[in-house]
């Protein structure tokens, strides 16, 4: 019954080739909700938050990663553990409200240490959106069943538990990156089941502490890159060129929620804007000083820390029981913002 309703994967590049270790068939439904014009505008909002602009080497190498790679492969995984339409959808539709160059406009915002500030909207993009809600209403689902992933747990829940979401930029992260093969991926995801968190919750959990202790320490390796110093300049950087594309009508509020080439089109049409995004391009290395230079360009950024503690069924998180993975998650918390940064 479910291959009538299912699609076979086909040859993949870069993180798209993670989709058949999550399932190794794509539903038809996701198919054609993937097709539908809010959606496939994540196909040009990055992972990487404008990141893959720069010339940092820890960037400059990495491969594409749109949301929309990382909305499908959540709702893969959530699909995969789920069977659920409802909450698959939920999961594919949870970042269709996000802007271009995604966390950028929460710094833009004034809410980076936060990032909540681009996650509203979710139901209105959908209800705006004519075949969404005609393919909704074929499905005989409601747009409040679909528009809140929050509300199912094995989708969302609160840090540091693993979640689909968390669970799927992890894993495509961490191949992006080069920290991690296809294979050692597969092993992570073939070693998870579902278990119950602290309240009796269904949770995401792994079925050896072996493979969650070495799952936790590779997440704690992209956790470095999300607040690394050229990491938080760039995003404070782009924020502040948005800020003046914004300031000089360049852009509207409306064109954050366009696609990023073309915002970045805007941005090289207006004189002003074009040096600023090319200087923005060219960044390659990081200047630190501990107190702020009296000349020049300089910001002092602090950052929101992620980590996953995952489960063990019958042993709990891996902090509990592995000193080795605590430590190393109580240093990360640790972690001074304090330099003033620049770049170069």
């Amino acid at each position: 019954m479910r291959m009538e309703r299912e699609t076979a994967i086909g040859p993949a590049n870069g993180v798209r080739a993670l989709w058949p270790i999550y399932h190794r068939e794509i539903p038809i439904f996701l198919r054609e909700f993937a097709a539908a014009p809010s959606v496939e505008r994540l196909r040009e909002v990055g992972m990487n938050c404008g990141c893959e602009y720069t010339q940092f080497p820890q960037f400059a190498k990495i491969g594409s990663y749109s949301r929309f790679d990382h909305s499908m492969g959540t709702a893969l995984i959530i699909w995969h553990f789920t069977g659920d339409e409802k909450q698959a959808l939920a999961g594919l539709f949870h970042d269709i409200a996000t802007p271009v160059f995604a966390h950028v406009v929460d710094f833009l915002n004034g809410d980076h240490l936060r990032q909540e500030s681009t996650e509203s909207g979710t139901a209105e993009r959908i209800a705006g959106d004519r075949r969404l809600c005609d393919l909704l209403k074929a499905h005989g689902l409601a747009v409040e069943q679909v528009a809140d992933y929050h509300i199912y747990p094995i989708a969302d829940n609160a840090p540091p538990a693993l979640s689909a979401d968390r669970l799927e930029y992890t894993l495509g992260n961490l191949l992006n990156y080069g920290f991690a093969g296809r294979e050692e991926i597969a092993a992570f995801y073939k070693n998870l089941t579902v278990g119950q968190d602290e309240a009796g919750r269904p949770e995401l959990a792994f079925r050896t502490p072996e493979t969650a202790s070495a799952f936790a320490m590779a997440a704690l390796r992209n956790s470095r890159v999300y607040v690394a110093d050229e990491d938080r300049f760039v995003m404070q950087a782009l924020a502040d060129l948005l800020r003046l594309a914004l300031e000089r009508g360049v852009l509207t509020h409306r064109d954050l929620w366009e696609t990023e080439p073309a915002v970045i089109e805007k941005l090289n049409a207006d004189p002003v804007c074009a040096g600023e995004w090319k200087n923005f391009c060219s960044y390659s290395h990081i200047l630190r000083q501990t107190k702020r230079p009296e000349s020049g360009c300089w910001v002092r950024v602090n950052a929101k820390k992620r980590w996953i503690d995952p489960l063990v069924p019958g042993l709990g998180r891996v902090s509990r029981w592995d000193a080795g993975v605590r430590r190393e998650m109580e240093a990360f918390q640790t972690l001074d913002f304090s330099k003033w940064l620049s770049g170069t």
